[in-house]
């Protein structure tokens, strides 16, 4: 998920019960909740390097001891910079438990969007998700705001009457959001399986099927992207699970898988090609002869030259880009004459040497 609703996440849970229980667990709980996308810093290395350590080792579950103890002294040092005294003393075992489950928590809602995550790597390096919940999920934020934003509103307005404040206002507000996003996933979970029985018992394609995947769209939980595989191409289709509906066209929702070439082979031996094919569960990989990347400030290669796209078909739906753009997560590699990596590009920047 996006940075905020990890932050807004570790706030409610802390306000569910825990910030009763120790001071600093709501600071704690909602840094710690945000605290794997450290790996960000990665980019600074370029942009396949971002991509081959994005969701990697500070999202998983031996790494998330150690996060939470890096944020409870990250508290710790606050709390020793501040010149006001907390209200009670801190309890600094309580809050790293706490502040692991806000990290759980994190790699939760990792897990619940196409993207994936790791969890048992270094050990296990396979790539996981439950491909139920958009990268960004509007229901999903406002409950969290409006659970965190309407205790403050109603607190002023007891101010404004003379009625005494109420001491951890918000558990209720903070429960019931959390318990909302809970069934939000019971209905998406078996939306998401309804979607591709759907396609699979349908006859709209019209050849054996490989393997189908519904990827989800925001807001609407009854809405999905579908992908289908057969030998010789895939199909695409927008599934209305409510009404059953399965609006796909030969014409424009089909393409045939790209043929093998020697410059694809080459690039899927590059370090950008071994990485996305490491992570993507839909590859395509096309050369696309002689042409730059589309959108990249850089001079095209000679005639000789090859540029291999690299793609993931759990992005190339309407809701995230448009047939024929740089599609969302996509990569280029450049191939010489002699079948020599000669440049590697995404995330809109070149990967230096």
């Amino acid at each position: 998920m996006e940075p905020v609703t990890h932050f807004l996440t570790g706030a409610c849970l802390a306000r569910a019960g825990f910030n009763r229980k120790a001071a600093y667990a709501t600071l704690a709980m909602t840094l710690a909740a945000e605290s794997p996308d450290l790996d960000v810093f990665w980019g600074f290395h370029g942009p396949v390097a971002a991509f081959q350590h994005h969701r990697g080792i500070t999202h998983t579950f031996i790494a998330a001891p150690f996060i939470a103890l890096v944020t409870v002294a990250v508290v710790w040092m606050i709390h020793k910079l501040r010149k006001k005294p907390a209200n009670a003393p801190p309890r600094w075992f309580l809050l790293w438990c706490f502040a692991l489950i806000a990290d759980l928590s994190h790699l939760l809602l990792d897990f619940t969007n196409n993207y994936g995550l790791r969890p048992f790597f270094p050990f296990n390096p396979r790539w996981y998700s439950w491909d139920i919940v958009f990268i960004f999920e509007p229901l999903i934020f406002a409950a969290l705001v409006l659970a965190l934003v309407l205790p403050w509103l109603f607190g002023l307005a007891d101010r404004e009457i003379g009625a005494k404040r109420v001491k951890f206002r918000g558990r209720n507000w903070a429960i019931a959001a959390l318990i909302f996003i809970v069934l939000l996933y019971a209905v998406r979970n078996g939306e998401h399986a309804h979607a591709v029985n759907l396609v699979r018992n349908s006859s709209v394609i019209g050849a054996p099927i490989v393997r189908v995947a519904a990827e989800p769209e925001p807001i609407n939980p009854f809405l999905w992207h579908v992908i289908v595989e057969t030998p010789n191409f895939y199909q695409t289709a927008t599934v209305h699970t409510r009404s059953d509906q399965i609006e796909t066209d030969s014409a424009e929702n089909v393409f045939y898988k790209p043929t093998v070439t020697p410059a694809t082979e080459a690039a899927k031996q590059s370090w950008l090609g071994k990485v996305y094919l490491d992570w993507s569960t839909w590859p395509v990989v096309e050369d696309k002869g002689a042409m730059p990347p589309p959108g990249y400030n850089v001079d095209p290669p000679g005639p000789n030259w090859h540029t291999v796209e690299f793609r993931d078909l759990r992005f190339d739906y309407p809701v995230l880009s448009h047939r024929g753009s740089d599609t969302v997560l996509s990569g280029w590699v450049y191939v010489g004459p002699q079948m020599e990596i000669e440049g590697m590009f995404m995330g809109g920047s070149e990967q230096k040497p």
